[in-house]
């Protein structure tokens, strides 16, 4: 199965995609509000939701993507996404971290518009690539990122951290959420400083 449709020509005269910024804090709350729903995760995207002053820095960023698919005011999609910085060589990619679609308006091609207008952000960026993961379980996603760009078969961890505030959330089919990191020891990380070889 390719991308999913195209939408009718009426209900692609009625349909909105827009990039958020700053003083789009009330439409970020729509997009929290669709994540938890579809995702079926309350807690993640409304128990701790950050004050407006958080998502107003948020939104300013040129680093952090975060789109809307709205029609006749109510919002029934969303993307958000983050450029990467890389070492190795003076370039950006893009992930596309969440990518949702309210039940009653699937298969009419606003995931495949939300990519495509962050695929057109991301080269306005000079990224060199978008990226996107999808559990191997999901066969909806993987056929629509499958008609969309080459596969890649690889392996995500989280790696749960001793300050359970910054921790992770555990996903489904892993208990990381309870997992205890073993103390090792002491330790330090620093930054290396001109001409120090210390790894």
């Amino acid at each position: 199965m390719a991308a999913d449709p195209a939408p009718p020509p009426k209900e692609r005269s009625l349909l909105k995609i827009r990039r958020l910024g700053p003083a789009d804090r009330t439409a970020a709350h729509a997009l929290l509000d669709l994540f938890a729903d579809v995702f079926g995760e309350p807690d993640t995207y409304s128990g701790a939701r950050p004050s407006d002053e958080y998502l107003k820095r948020l939104l300013a960023r040129e680093t952090f993507i975060a789109l809307i698919a709205e029609t006749e005011g109510q919002v029934v999609g969303g993307l958000v996404a983050y450029v990467l910085d890389k070492i190795e060589q003076a370039r950006s990619e893009v992930y596309i971290y969440d990518l949702a679609v309210a039940d009653d308006f699937r298969r009419r091609g606003i995931a495949t518009a939300l990519i495509r207008h962050t695929q057109a952000i991301a080269a306005e960026l000079g990224a060199w690539v978008v990226f996107v993961q999808a559990d191997r379980t999901d066969n909806a996603a993987i056929a629509l990122y499958t008609g969309l760009g080459q596969r890649e078969d690889v392996l995500h961890f989280d790696l749960p951290l001793n300050n359970p505030r910054n921790a992770p959330p555990s996903h489904a089919g892993t208990n990381l959420g309870n997992t205890e990191v073993p103390h090792t020891g002491s330790f330090a990380i620093k930054r290396s400083e001109t001409g120090d070889e210390t790894p």
